[in-house]
C-alpha cells in the first residue's frame, strides 16, 4: 500500500487543533476517503497511526480522529492496540439490502424535509450542489473523496430536515454513500446524480411533498441501476482480518 499525501505536508508546523474552517483531522480525514474510494488504498490494509502521522506530516492528534471518524462510518476496523485495517467492500447482499432500505425511507425523508425546510436550508443544500457541479468539472482525482463528502452531507442534510429521529438514526447507520463510491466514481455517474439532486431541491423549495418524494424515489433508483453492473466485479471480498474489530482507535 502507498499512502499519498498533498505536495505540501498538511500544515506547515504542529499547531493540528484547532484550525479556522478546516481543522486537520477534517484535511487528514479527506485525503484518506479520497485513497479509500478510489481503492488506492485497497481493502485489508493495514493502516497505523503512527505510519500515517509520518506521512501526513502531523501529529498522531489529527490522525487518530480521522481514523476514528473512518471507524464509525464503517470504513475501516480496528482491534485493540493492533491498528486499523482497510475494512472488505460490501457484499452485493449489503448493497441490494441497503438499496431497498434507501428506497423505502429517503423518499419519505424528503417529503417531509419539503414540508419542514426553511429558506436558508434550502440555500445550504443548493450550495451543496454547487460545489460538487465544481468538483466534476475540475475532474481531477483529488476530489473522489470530496465530492463523496458532499453527497454524503446532501442526503444527511434532507434526512435531517425529515426531523424524523428514527428515520435519522436508521439510513444513517447505513453509511451507503461511502461505500457506494468504492464501487464506482466517474464523472458521468456524479454528473447524473447532481441534476437529480437538483429535482429533489426543487421539490422541497417549492414545498411540494410528492415532488419531493418522486425526485428522491426517482434518484435512488438511478443510483442503484447504475451501481448494479459493478457489483459482481467489486465486491469480491479480501480475507478477514484476524481478530479485528470495531473498538476505539489507540
Amino acid at each position: 500500500m502507498a499512502l499519498k499525501t498533498r505536495t505540501a505536508h498538511l500544515a506547515g508546523d504542529e499547531q493540528d487543533e484547532p484550525r479556522t474552517k478546516r481543522s486537520l483531522s477534517d484535511e487528514v480525514y479527506e485525503s484518506l476517503i479520497t485513497q479509500l474510494v478510489s481503492l488506492e488504498i485497497p481493502p485489508g490494509s493495514r493502516l497505523t497511526v503512527d505510519t500515517l502521522a509520518r506521512t501526513f506530516g502531523v501529529s498522531q492528534t489529527p490522525v487518530r480522529a480521522a481514523l476514528i471518524r473512518l471507524q464509525t462510518e464503517g470504513l475501516i476496523v480496528g482491534k485493540h492496540n493492533a491498528g486499523f485495517w482497510v475494512a472488505p467492500i460490501p457484499t452485493e447482499k449489503y448493497f441490494s439490502e441497503t438499496y431497498l432500505m434507501r428506497e423505502l425511507l429517503e423518499p419519505e425523508a424528503a417529503a417531509l424535509a419539503a414540508d419542514n425546510a426553511r429558506a436558508d436550508d434550502v440555500r445550504q443544500l443548493r450550495e451543496l450542489c454547487s460545489q460538487m457541479e465544481q468538483l466534476v468539472l475540475e475532474g481531477t482525482k483529488k476530489n473522489y473523496g470530496r465530492f463523496a463528502i458532499l453527497d454524503d452531507a446532501f442526503h444527511s442534510t434532507i434526512i435531517t430536515l425529515s426531523d424524523n429521529g428514527i428515520m435519522k438514526h436508521v439510513l444513517e447507520n447505513l453509511h451507503a454513500h461511502m461505500h457506494l463510491f468504492r464501487l464506482r466514481y466517474h464523472a458521468s455517474v456524479a454528473e447524473e446524480a447532481i441534476e437529480e439532486h437538483k429535482k429533489i431541491v426543487d421539490g422541497i423549495q417549492n414545498r411540494d411533498s410528492s415532488a419531493a418524494r418522486a425526485a428522491m424515489s426517482a434518484h435512488i433508483i438511478s443510483s442503484r441501476n447504475r451501481m448494479i453492473p459493478f457489483y459482481h466485479a467489486s465486491t469480491t471480498n479480501p480475507p478477514a482480518m484476524p481478530g479485528a474489530t470495531r473498538e476505539s482507535a489507540q
